[in-house]
């Protein structure tokens, strides 16, 4: 017990910031019905439409915008205040919601408003997660401690997504999707409210004399010449490319692999949840950043593997220990990329830098969602998974 009790001391140490606290505490709420929203959007496609490929293009179009966006939203992280930005993002994200909430409801939603509004979200969250990332540093005064608060905020992130996928899977079948997209707008408040019980420091805008082209050129000639970042920005590109897609796919695997229904949807999503949970607590109980990179490598491995395993599995028992695997694999290799950038990047380039990590894990997954779906239409989910499980092997393999 006495040797337990410094271990959960040094695991939860970011927790003695104020501003980290109200943060940690009040995103939790809203990403329990961020991860509910998800869900229940990509059941509504699927039972709209009943098209692997729609439901590849919807996850396609939530993302694309990330890819274009994601660059200069990082120049604007690095030239404005990023805890008025996220002020704006979070609500405007509440907003969003509480519009798909209402179509739903009504009875008036389309694929077509699906999609616009998916990519509205996207277009919030190019300017939102740069923003996002690059103001933990902000909130932790000891840069010793930001590997740590980085972890932590992972372990939430995975935390919700084990919890919110399983009430919306309840709820779906028991009335619908629509209470799931209002939950969620509901839940920003907790985040908007938390944003504004911080004591934030004073913002001074610097007077930029260079166009803000040329500080994105400058970020993007940073990062490729600093071979560390280069390493993992395109490692984690290739994991988003090959790998991610797979939770697109996910209400297939749910319905048509496993014959089950939303609350099967759910289970499955919170498997993942409990690997990457998993996955978060372990690197949060890491002192320091020595052997991160070698880990990168190792945990892309095991999400590959997993893919593989799970192309074979007709059985929920069996897909779930799987999942869980692949869940962990996913989150170690993405947070620990992330806590290596975060502890070698200048600051003054903190927001380019977090932007093309933004623009390498989440700005691929459309190109891979879309090609998933396709691929997925012709030849099957199984097929799907086993051959990315696969070229995410020979690529990490030749890297």
């Amino acid at each position: 017990m006495r040797r337990l009790i410094p271990r959960i001391k040094t695991t939860l140490r970011a927790l003695s910031y104020r501003n980290y606290r109200l943060f940690f505490f009040g995103q939790g709420v809203s990403l329990i019905g961020t991860w509910m929203q998800n869900i229940a959007l990509s059941w509504l496609v699927y039972r709209l439409t009943n098209s692997i490929f729609l439901l590849g293009l919807v996850g396609f179009l939530s993302q694309i915008m990330v890819f274009i966006f994601a660059p200069f939203s990082g120049v604007i992280a690095d030239r404005l205040n990023r805890y008025k930005i996220l002020l704006c993002t979070q609500t405007l994200a509440m907003l969003q919601a509480f519009v798909l909430a209402f179509l739903v409801l009504t009875g008036r939603i389309t694929i077509w408003e699906i999609m616009l509004l998916g990519s509205l979200l996207g277009l919030i969250n190019a300017f939102d997660i740069p923003a996002r990332q690059s103001f933990i540093i902000k909130m932790v005064e000891k840069k010793e401690d930001l590997g740590n608060a980085i972890a932590l905020n992972s372990s939430l992130v995975n935390m919700a997504r084990l919890v919110g996928p399983s009430i919306a899977g309840l709820l779906i079948a028991a009335v619908g999707e629509g209470f799931c997209f209002l939950i969620n707008g509901v839940s920003y408040i907790a985040v908007l409210y938390s944003l504004l019980a911080m004591k934030v420091k004073p913002f001074e805008i610097k007077k930029r004399e260079t166009h803000i082209f040329s500080e994105f050129k400058e970020g993007l000639s940073y990062a490729y010449h600093f071979i560390p970042i280069r390493y993992i920005l395109l490692l984690l590109a290739v994991v988003s490319l090959l790998g991610m897609p797979y939770t697109i796919l996910m209400p297939v695997m749910a319905r048509d692999i496993l014959h089950g229904g939303p609350q099967t949807l759910g289970f499955l999503m919170g498997a993942a949840g409990i690997g990457a949970f998993c996955g978060a607590i372990y690197l949060a109980s890491r002192k320091n950043v020595i052997g991160l990179v070698g880990l990168i490598a190792l945990a892309s491995g095991i999400f590959g593997v997993g893919l593989m395993a799970l192309s074979f599995s007709r059985s929920f028992w069996i897909s779930i220990p799987l999942i869980v695997i692949i869940g962990f694999g996913m989150m170690v290799q993405m947070a620990a990329g992330n806590t290596i950038l975060q502890t070698v990047v200048e600051e003054k380039k903190r927001g380019r830098v977090l932007s093309l990590f933004v623009m390498a894990f989440m700005g691929m997954s459309p190109f891979g969602s879309l090609l998933a779906g396709t691929f997925a239409g012709h030849y099957g989910l199984p097929a799907t998974f086993f051959y990315s499980g696969l070229l995410l092997q020979s690529k990490l393999f030749h890297s």
